[in-house]
């Protein structure tokens, strides 16, 4: 599966309007409508597409460390990875992850560390980031709003 990963501003809402997963995942990512209706000044959007078509969405915390003690200055956050439910199980949400390093490295060519907690109950996600390169720390984030959640870390090499 071949992706192409690429940033957005404000008025790329449209393109990604359209993303949905299912209801009992949108606990964990929230939507793509919550992500532009409060966006934040350190926080990038992003889309993945298929075939130049957008199929996903994800965040890039530039603060994450401010929030998140694991996390050391300069790293970056993932968040809110939206993969929309028509294109799951097709191996775009781990094509995403493994395109990652190089898409960050030339966006954050500082950035060392790419974090995420992904909640203990999410156990697609949890696969689709391990096969991705991520790797989980064995330690605990317990502050989720959708409850506990496993740290997990992707180095970014320069």
């Amino acid at each position: 599966m071949s992706v192409t990963l690429i940033p957005l501003t404000q008025a790329d809402r449209e393109r990604v309007a359209h993303l949905r997963v299912h209801p009992d995942q949108q606990r964990f990512a929230g939507s793509v409508a919550e992500a532009f209706d409060a966006p934040q000044p350190d926080v990038d959007f992003h889309a993945i597409l298929s075939e130049g078509v957008p199929v996903g969405f994800f965040k890039i915390d530039r603060s994450y460390p401010a929030a998140h003690g694991f996390a050391e200055a300069g790293d970056l956050g993932l968040r809110a990875v939206i993969v929309d439910m028509a294109a799951q199980g097709k191996g775009i949400g781990t094509a995403a992850m493994r395109a990652l390093p190089a898409y960050l490295r030339d966006l954050y060519p500082e950035a060392r560390r790419l974090w995420l907690t992904v909640n203990l109950q999410n156990p697609a996600a949890i696969a689709s980031y391990r096969k991705g390169g991520f790797h989980d720390t064995g330690a605990i984030w317990p502050h989720g709003s959708a409850g506990p959640q496993h740290i997990m870390r992707l180095p970014l090499p320069g």
